[in-house]
């Protein structure tokens, strides 16, 4: 991970352990709770017109970046526990994608 990742990773583990909720951050519960949390993501767009949603005001927007956090959040405590570079997963995928749709196509 990026030293910004690992530095969020372990604030993460620190705030964690502080609580002693390690103990609920099983890869089930961890991935169910990423699930949880992009639901919550989607629901400020749930009603949304493409257009609406790319024009959001500033107290909505706020209110997405807070789920967009949680998101990351939970995706990084997630990878932590996994033992997955969560970075060099989403490159190799990246190239894959380059790949599977080239840009010729």
């Amino acid at each position: 991970m990026t030293d910004s990742l690992a530095a969020l990773a372990q604030r993460l583990q620190q705030f964690a352990q502080a609580r002693d909720w390690q103990r609920f951050h099983s890869p089930k519960n961890l991935a169910c709770a990423l699930a949880v949390e992009a639901g919550e993501l989607l629901e400020h767009f749930q009603w949304l017109s493409e257009a609406q949603s790319g024009h959001l005001d500033t107290a909505s927007k706020a209110e997405v970046a807070d789920e967009m956090a949680d998101v990351l959040l939970y995706l990084v405590q997630l990878a932590t526990v996994m033992e997955v570079d969560v970075l060099e997963a989403a490159r190799r995928k990246i190239e894959r994608n380059e790949q599977r749709f080239p840009a010729s196509r």
